[in-house]
């Protein structure tokens, strides 16, 4: 049997909204979907504010440091 049972993940453990018709002690498969998911442009929203407030020099200097692999691995990367 099938049912779509809505449910709060809290300390680790899924609650329900509702009393499912299950027998207690009934093992089930749970299938998440996340309601709080964002769009894509939501997303790019978000990243366009991680520079909020940087200076052009300071934005440089973060990309510099992002794309250096080196800082990732602790060693040159190999091409």
């Amino acid at each position: 049997m099938q049912q779509v049972v809505k449910a709060i993940y809290e300390h680790g453990v899924f609650r329900p909204l509702q009393a499912p018709e299950l027998s207690e002690g009934q093992e089930v498969q749970l299938i998440v979907h996340s309601k709080n998911q964002i769009s894509p442009s939501q997303m790019l929203n978000l990243a366009a504010e991680v520079y909020q407030g940087f200076s052009d020099e300071q934005i440089h200097h973060v990309e510099h440091i992002a794309l250096d692999r080196q800082n990732f691995f602790g060693e040159a990367a190999e091409q």
